[in-house]
């Protein structure tokens, strides 16, 4: 069975709710799927997994500008060893998400090479359109 892990930044819980629905919808499809804060995360979940999908909330100046994940997340990131399944990164976000993604990559230290998949969401919730960019991901 394929193994996903969900590791997740929150501060308003918008973000544990996307990150809630991501993981039960591939649990849906029949994999294993654990869900997890940075601050639950164990060493050695990750390289262990099939599929790594790692989110935080867009922080930036005025919603907009320099979008980018908040010190938590930055300092999770930067001490992650280089992974070695599929990565797929997620947000949520007030007006935009700008940068994010980019911000994201940069941080977890993955060039341009190395495609990721990247899932949005303003309230939390799965649309039918990040569910299609899910089946791709782990197809």
């Amino acid at each position: 069975m394929k193994k996903a892990v969900i590791i997740y930044q929150s501060k308003t819980g918008i973000t544990k709710k996307f990150a809630g629905e991501i993981a039960a919808y591939l649990a849906g499809k029949g994999m294993e799927a654990e869900n997890l804060s940075i601050a639950e995360y164990t060493s050695g979940k990750a390289e262990k997994a099939d599929y790594v999908l790692l989110g935080c909330w867009t922080s930036g100046f005025l919603l907009f500008f320099l979008q980018h994940p908040d010190g938590p997340w930055k300092k999770f990131a930067g001490n992650l060893p280089e992974l070695p399944g599929r990565i797929a990164l997620f947000t949520t976000y007030k007006v935009a998400t700008g940068s994010m993604f980019n911000a994201m990559r940069k941080q977890l230290g993955l060039n341009g090479n190395r495609a990721t998949t990247e899932l949005r969401s303003r309230n939390g919730s799965l649309s039918a359109e990040n569910k299609a960019v899910l089946d791709e991901f782990v197809k």
